[in-house]
């Protein structure tokens, strides 16, 4: 639907189709998983594109040194995230349509 400036009736409806996609897209987010590693898959942490946890996993080579065990985990977790916020982007580009939209415009 194209927006016409001289019928504000048809700005409802434009808007109410953003609103659809924007819920399309949390849903899809929830139901998306990233999975960060570290130390050639010692340690692997999956996110969902809503941001949270699903699942660790640390191999047993990684339980011996404390310090590095600490560092993988958040080595993978930074992967992960980045995978989540790579997609995050990607949804965003699709829903706008490439438009740079300033944070905090949308709902979400």
């Amino acid at each position: 639907m194209d927006f016409d400036p001289n019928n504000l009736g048809g700005l409802g409806a434009l808007l109410g189709g953003v609103q659809q996609k924007v819920q399309d897209m949390k849903a899809r987010a929830a139901a998306t998983q990233c999975t960060g590693e570290a130390g050639g898959g010692l340690v692997k942490v999956t996110l969902t594109g809503d941001y949270q946890v699903h699942a660790i996993e640390i191999g047993e080579g990684a339980m011996d040194d404390r310090e590095l065990l600490e560092d993988l985990i958040r080595a993978a977790m930074a992967e992960s995230l980045r995978q989540v916020q790579d997609q995050m982007k990607a949804s965003m580009a699709e829903l706008t349509g490439g438009l740079p939209i300033p944070p905090g415009l949308l709902p979400f």
